[in-house]
C-alpha cells in the first residue's frame, strides 16, 4: 500500500497539492539576460533558506509530468552541507497548473543517515503510475565523497496518484546492477522515457553509468541504459557501452549522467557529461536505433558542443531537439537552452543558443508542460550554482529561431571547410592584402571542429599578423582548444594593459595533471602597425617571435595541447567568448612542425606548405546579407 513520507508530515501541509505562488528572481538577478521578448517566467522553487526541513542546501533537479497533468519536481535534499556523500533524501514540489504555483515540499525517500539521490522519474502513459530510480549508499559526516569503490545500489518507488503518496522502496540491483558494477553507480539523474513507436512501444527507459574495481583500481567505465515492458515492475540491462580504464589511470570517455529523448523516427538519443577522458569535449551521445537494447555505436564526444563537465537534459519539441546545459566551456555558469534540428547529429554553437541566465548553473532537467510550453528546472546562484533550484517556463517563440548560414571566410588548408565570420566582423587593409576588423563587441573568426585541428602532443608553429592600438583590456588573437587553468590549450593574444604580447600553452600528459608554458614579449606592439606574431613549440622550448625575430623563449610542458576538454579554434576571441578583440588580423597560419628560424623570418615559406594546419588569408567575406540582397 503507498505511505506518506516517514520524515515530513508537517501538519496536513505535506498533501496539499498547490500552494502560494513562489517569489519571481529578483529583477537584478537577470539584468541583460532576457533580451527577447516574451520573456521568461521564472520562481525560486528549492530554496534552503527558506523551506521546511531543515536542510543546507538542495541539488540534483528532476521533473516530470503526470498523465493527469501535473507537475512533480524532484531534487536531493542535503541535510549537513552540499556535499555529495551526506545524509540525503528525495524531496518533491507538485504543480497542478503547469508550473505557475507549487505545493509544499515533501520527502518521498528519507535517507535517514544515508545517501538517497540521483532522482529518476519516468511515467508509464499507460496505467498513470510514476516511477521514480535512484541510488543509495552509506553517508558520512565529514563532507567528503564516498570512498571508491563506493557501494551504490539502485531502488524504485512509485506512486499511482500523482505523487501525492508513494510506495516503499525496492531493491533494482538483481536485475540491473551486474556484479562487476561494483565501485560506482547511478540512475539519470533526469527524466526517463516511454517509447511510443519501434519495436517496443510503452517500454521504459532510464539512463545509468556504473565503474568497476578489481580490488585494487576502477578498471572500466559503462553507460548504459535500463528497460521495463511491464510497466515498471520488473527491470533488465539493455544497451551498454564500456570504456577500459588503463593502469596508470587513463581512459578514452566516461559516459555519464545519461539523458535521453525519443526522436520522431523512434530513435532514442542519448546525451551524457563526458568526464575526464581523453577524447576531446565535455560532452558525448550515442544512438539506439532497436529501443534501447542496444547502442548503434559507442559513444561519440563532441568537441565543438561547449560545456562544462555537468549534467544535462534533453527534449524533443517538434522538429528540434533542446538541450539544457550551462554554456560556459570552464565553470557551471550560463544556463542556456541550445538546439538541434537533426536529431542530434550536430548542435546550434552557443551564440546561437538561449541564455536563461548568465548566473551560476548547474544541473537542469527539461519537461514538456504542454503542447507548446516547456519547463525548466535548474540549479542556479548569484554567487554558486548550488545557491538555489529555479523553474522557468518558455515556449518556443522565447527560443531563437532557427538561423541561416553566417558569412564564411575561406581556410586555404588542405580540405579545411570555410571558416565562420560573427558579428559583421568585415575587410581592411592588411600586411599581406586585405585583413578582418574586429569592433571588440561581437566579432570574431571560429573554425568548424575538424579532425587535422588538434595539435596533440607534437610540435607546432602559429603565426599571424596583428595591428591594434587598444590600451587596455585583454585583446584574443588566436585560440586552440579549450579554456582555464586545467584545460589543455594553445593562444596568443596581446595585453596592453600589462605591456606585453603574451603566448601560452597547457598540457596533460599521462595521468599527470595539467601544466602550463608561457612566453612575453617586453611591450604591447599596439602602437597601430601591423606586426608578426609566431609561437613555436619545438625541441622542448616554447618560443615566440615578433617581426621574425625570437624574443621570448620558455622550456617546453609534456603533453597533449589539445584532450579532454571542449576545443575551438577562434580568431578574435576567447573560446568562451569573454574577451574579443579590437583592432586587425590578417594571414593566420598554423603548422604541424616547428618551422626553423630562417622560415619564421621568411613569413610563409613554400618549405612549410605540407604541414598547414590551417592557413586564413582573412582577405575577403563571403554570403554576407549584403552579398544576399538583404541588407543589413
Amino acid at each position: 500500500m503507498p505511505f506518506p513520507s516517514p520524515r515530513l508530515l508537517l501538519p496536513a501541509l505535506a498533501l496539499l497539492s498547490c500552494g502560494p505562488a513562489l517569489s519571481p528572481l529578483p529583477a537584478h538577478a537577470l539584468s541583460g539576460d532576457l533580451d527577447r521578448a516574451p520573456a521568461f517566467e521564472q520562481q525560486v522553487l528549492f530554496d534552503a533558506a527558506r523551506d521546511p526541513g531543515g536542510y543546507a542546501c538542495f541539488r540534483i533537479p528532476a521533473i516530470v509530468r503526470t498523465t493527469g497533468g501535473t507537475l512533480l519536481a524532484f531534487a536531493e535534499g542535503r541535510v549537513l552541507d552540499c556535499a555529495d556523500a551526506g545524509d540525503i533524501d528525495i524531496v518533491l514540489k507538485r504543480s497542478t497548473d503547469g508550473g505557475r504555483t507549487w505545493g509544499p515540499l515533501q520527502v518521498v525517500d528519507d535517507g535517514g543517515g544515508d545517501t538517497h539521490g540521483n532522482p529518476s522519474p519516468v511515467v508509464d502513459r499507460t496505467t498513470g503510475r510514476v516511477l521514480l530510480l535512484s541510488t543509495y549508499n552509506a553517508g558520512r559526516t565529514d563532507a567528503s565523497n564516498c570512498a571508491v569503490p563506493c557501494a551504490r545500489t539502485p531502488h524504485l518507488r512509485h506512486s499511482d496518484d500523482d505523487g501525492r503518496t508513494w510506495s516503499a522502496s525496492r531493491d533494482l540491483s538483481p536485475g540491473i546492477r551486474p556484479p562487476d558494477w561494483n565501485s560506482w553507480y547511478a540512475t539519470g539523474p533526469a527524466h526517463g522515457v516511454q517509447l511510443t513507436g519501434g519495436a517496443h512501444p510503452g517500454r521504459l527507459v532510464v539512463g545509468v553509468n556504473a565503474e568497476t574495481w578489481d580490488g585494487t583500481r576502477v578498471t572500466a567505465n559503462h553507460a548504459a541504459l535500463v528497460v521495463s515492458d511491464d510497466g515498471g515492475e520488473h527491470w533488465k540491462t539493455g544497451a551498454t557501452d564500456t570504456w577500459p580504464v588503463a593502469a596508470d589511470g587513463t581512459f578514452r570517455q566516461k559516459p555519464s549522467e545519461l539523458t535521453l529523448t525519443e526522436r520522431a523516427d523512434g530513435v532514442l538519443l542519448v546525451s551524457g557529461r563526458e568526464e575526464n577522458g581523453t577524447d576531446l569535449g565535455h560532452r558525448t551521445q550515442a544512438l539506439s536505433h532497436d529501443g534501447g537494447d542496444g547502442f548503434t555505436a559507442p559513444f561519440r564526444a563532441l568537441p565543438d558542443l561547449y560545456a562544462p563537465q555537468v549534467q544535462g537534459a534533453l527534449l524533443r519539441l517538434g522538429d528540434r531537439v533542446l538541450l539544457s546545459a550551462p554554456a560556459d566551456p570552464d565553470r557551471r555558469r550560463t544556463m542556456a537552452v541550445r538546439s538541434s534540428w537533426d536529431g542530434g547529429a550536430t548542435w546550434d554553437s552557443v551564440d546561437r543558443g538561449t541564455v536563461v541566465t548568465r548566473d551560476w548553473a548547474g544541473y537542469s532537467d527539461l519537461v514538456a508542460v504542454d503542447g507548446h510550453t516547456v519547463g525548466l528546472l535548474y540549479e542556479g546562484g548569484t554567487s554558486d550554482a548550488r545557491d538555489e533550484i529555479r523553474f522557468a517556463r518558455f515556449t518556443e517563440d522565447r527560443l531563437a529561431p532557427r538561423r541561416a548560414a553566417d558569412p564564411t571566410t575561406p581556410d586555404l588548408a588542405a580540405g579545411a571547410a570555410p571558416a565562420t565570420v560573427l558579428g559583421g566582423a568585415g575587410t581592411t587593409d592588411g600586411a599581406v592584402g586585405g585583413a578582418l576588423a574586429f569592433d571588440g563587441a561581437d566579432d570574431a573568426v571560429r573554425l568548424p571542429y575538424d579532425a587535422r585541428l588538434p595539435l596533440g602532443d607534437g610540435d607546432f608553429t602559429a603565426a599571424l599578423w596583428l595591428r591594434y592600438s587598444a590600451a587596455d583590456g585583454e585583446q584574443p588573437l588566436l585560440w586552440m582548444g579549450g579554456v582555464g587553468t586545467t584545460q589543455p590549450q594553445v593562444w596568443l593574444r596581446a595585453e596592453p594593459g600589462n605591456g606585453r604580447v603574451q603566448g601560452l600553452i597547457t598540457a596533460r600528459e599521462g595521468g599527470a595533471g595539467p601544466r602550463s608554458a608561457w612566453v612575453r614579449t617586453d611591450r604591447a606592439l599596439n602602437d597601430g602597425q601591423w606586426h608578426h606574431l609566431a609561437l613555436r613549440r619545438g625541441s622542448g622550448r616554447l618560443t615566440l617571435f615578433v617581426d621574425g625575430a625570437a624574443v621570448a623563449d620558455a622550456a617546453d610542458v609534456p603533453g597533449s595541447v589539445s584532450r579532454n576538454s571542449p576545443f575551438g579554434v577562434h580568431v578574435g576571441e576567447r573560446m568562451d567568448g569573454r574577451a574579443r578583440l579590437t583592432g586587425a588580423v590578417d594571414d593566420v597560419r598554423v603548422w604541424n612542425r616547428a618551422l626553423t628560424d630562417g622560415e619564421i623570418a621568411a613569413g610563409a615559406p613554400p618549405s612549410a606548405t605540407g604541414s598547414t594546419v590551417l592557413h586564413l588569408p582573412l582577405d575577403r567575406v563571403d554570403g554576407t546579407e549584403a552579398e544576399r540582397g538583404t541588407g543589413r
